[in-house]
């Protein structure tokens, strides 16, 4: 039993400056994720701030015609939402794939961008982790790896991030804003949030010791259909083989603008802005949407047990833009 110590906090200074103030804190809101890897003695939280009762559960509408989602929004209530359901359908429909219906009525907006992966070396404690135990290696490189990462990979980690939530905010330019300990603000675009493994694995995300995710703001909804597209083992509460988030424009037969997310291929939600590039002025064609596949893969790695993964994610890029601009 690893005993540590919880307080609830009062405020979103007061939660930022408690987690600051201990070295081993760590906030706590619907616990979906955290819970489990205490449990399994994977995380060791000396103290808990719980912060499941400030409110930061509101969808607001901001100035410039977007909305502003509260860190503390549960999953199904954002996916429920009318503002949401109309005008960024592409997220309504990335978190109706994501988890169970009991696991979504309790995951907030903030804790579902910072779950940690879903490798199964990373919650053995009898395997190398370098995201559990920097320096230890990773086992993913020569073992079973079929759920594993082909993009921005490093010889340290091939892990993925798992949200579907995450990969559509991604599409549709979210931008993250946190309160620091000193109750300073900034505003993080979601592209940045995310750290790419490389020689650190264990370190995540930009984010510094106590900083809190208060909302995440998205623009006004771009122009173009949305389309999530989740290719996974079975039809519920699965994590994303390859999964992608697409908007297509269109000026008559030609795309006049695209914006293509993807998810289970990198250690955070990938933003393919070559294969965006691509289509801009390109005739809706097959053509335009295998180039831009390819565009999207390039540089793919395969580490012998996720080799099928790179063609899958061109053909799942491929056939969302097609039924984004059959519906522009």
């Amino acid at each position: 039993m690893q005993s540590f110590t919880y307080e609830r906090a009062e405020s979103t200074e007061q939660a930022a400056a408690a987690v600051a103030a201990r070295p081993g804190a760590r906030f706590i809101s619907g616990g979906t994720n955290l819970l489990d890897l205490m449990k399994l003695g994977i995380e060791r939280p000396a103290h808990l701030v719980d912060i499941s009762r400030l409110p930061l559960d509101r969808i607001e509408e901001t100035d410039e015609g977007g909305l502003r989602i509260g860190a503390q929004v549960r999953n199904s209530d954002l996916a429920a939402d009318p503002q949401v359901r109309s005008r960024y359908p592409m997220l309504a429909q990335a978190l109706l794939a994501g988890a169970s219906g009991q696991i979504r009525n309790k995951a907030s907006t903030a804790g579902n961008l910072l779950q940690r992966t879903r490798c199964p070396y990373f919650y053995d404690r009898n395997m190398p982790c370098n995201k559990r135990e920097q320096g230890s290696g990773c086992a993913a490189l020569q073992g079973f790896n079929r759920m594993h990462a082909v993009l921005g990979v490093s010889k340290a980690c091939i892990a993925v991030h798992p949200s579907d939530m995450a990969v559509a905010m991604s599409g549709l330019d979210a931008r993250i804003e946190t309160i620091s300990p000193g109750g300073e603000t900034r505003t993080i675009p979601i592209g940045d949030l995310h750290r790419l493994p490389e020689a650190m694995p264990d370190v995540e995300t930009v984010l510094a010791h106590g900083e809190m995710i208060t909302s995440v703001t998205l623009p006004p909804p771009p122009p173009g259909r949305q389309v999530y597209r989740k290719v996974r083992d079975r039809a519920s509460y699965a994590f994303a083989l390859v999964s992608v988030a697409a908007i297509v424009e269109k000026s008559g037969d030609r795309i006049r603008s695209a914006r293509i997310a993807m998810g289970g291929v990198a250690a955070k939600p990938w933003r393919a802005a070559a294969a965006e590039h691509t289509l801009v002025g390109a005739a809706t064609s097959d053509t335009a949407f295998t180039d831009a596949a390819e565009a999207a893969l390039a540089g793919a790695v395969g580490h012998g047990g996720n080799d099928f993964k790179i063609p899958l994610a061109k053909r799942t890029v491929r056939y969302t833009l097609a039924t984004a601009a059959e519906r522009a």
